[in-house]
């Protein structure tokens, strides 16, 4: 999942703001888990709508848009090296392209 740091420069790229406050409170690492939760984006939602505007809302559900990518991106390539890497060992060479 990408660093509070790109959340940062990547909010400020489309909106001119970088919501640190509301990126850090996301990724604390003691509720980290929790403030992912896909179930509370409404619940937390509307509390971020409040305090930050329809702005820091969309940023909230982009921050977590941009983790679960980068989650099922490096998912992908852990299961295809890992696939490589059986395949090798038994002996099944990969197909020329």
């Amino acid at each position: 999942m990408p660093p509070v740091e790109k959340h940062l420069k990547i909010s400020t790229e489309r909106t001119g703001n970088d919501f640190r406050e509301l990126h850090e409170w996301i990724d604390d690492p003691e509720k980290k888990a929790e403030r992912h939760d896909i179930t509370k984006i409404h619940e937390y939602g509307r509390m971020i709508e409040e305090k930050y505007g329809e702005k820091g809302l969309q940023e909230y559900i982009q921050h977590i848009h941009d983790d679960v990518k980068a989650k099922f991106e490096h998912t992908v390539h852990d299961f295809e090296k890992a696939m490589k890497e059986t395949l090798a060992y038994f002996g099944v060479k990969e197909r020329e392209k």
